[in-house]
């Protein structure tokens, strides 16, 4: 694989110049903008500082990867969302479901054989592009809501929410080119505007969730 071969995959671009993604790398200060609003909250252990830092990093990979375009600034963009959803995943089953920290584990290495299964059983939305492997992620999300609307509402609530900027967020990123010839700037903006906000909120109901539960005597 050629890590420096440039990837034209946006509405946006329109040839290989470190600008020709204005929207796009602009936007990504969303991100950056969004982990330091985390961040400057009140109540935050070394779990949500350690979310907030990816978010800022997803936004400085992304940045990268719709300047300069190529294979390994792509990988990198992938790489710090994938490191997020671990992460969370295992905050998530620790935190929230109360399982010992090495189930929690367990739960996060299990992703990528659920992902797997979910990107195979989702084979027939290839409308919706190289969307459909952050499926497994929004699938999660509401599967976590379910479980915990009895044990912790506010909790299954927060999800819930975050669930539907994920599905809004998903649906800008899937219509970038095929709505090209009717929006020439693309939707993806549009993804990383309401993506960054899903995420900080993610660390928000966590960060709640553990105020509530210093509080609760």
């Amino acid at each position: 694989m050629n890590w420096f071969e440039t990837i034209d995959g946006y509405c946006e671009r329109i040839d290989a110049s470190f600008w020709s993604e204005p929207l796009n790398a602009v936007t990504n200060v969303i991100f950056l903008m969004t982990a330091i609003w985390v961040l400057r909250r009140d109540g935050l252990n070394n779990k949500a500082r350690a979310l907030a830092f990816i978010l800022g990093m997803i936004g400085i990979a992304s940045f990268l990867f719709h300047s300069v375009a190529t294979a390994w600034a792509g990988a990198l963009d992938v790489l710090f969302i994938l490191l997020f959803t671990l992460v969370y995943i295992f905050v998530a089953t620790e935190d929230f479901l109360g399982l010992s920290r090495r189930s929690a584990l367990g739960v996060t290495l299990g992703y990528f054989p659920f992902s797997v299964v979910v990107e195979w059983l989702t084979l027939p939305l290839s409308f919706l592009g190289s969307t459909r492997i952050y499926i497994p992620i929004l699938v999660l999300i509401s599967l976590y809501s379910l479980i915990l609307n009895k044990r912790l509402p506010d909790v299954s609530k927060g999800l819930a929410m975050g669930a539907l900027l994920l599905t809004i967020s998903m649906f800008a990123r899937s219509v970038d080119l095929p709505l090209c010839e009717i929006i020439p700037t693309g939707t993806h903006f549009l993804w990383h505007i309401t993506n960054a906000i899903m995420l900080a909120w993610m660390i928000e109901v966590y960060r709640r969730h553990v105020i509530s539960r210093t509080f609760d005597f």
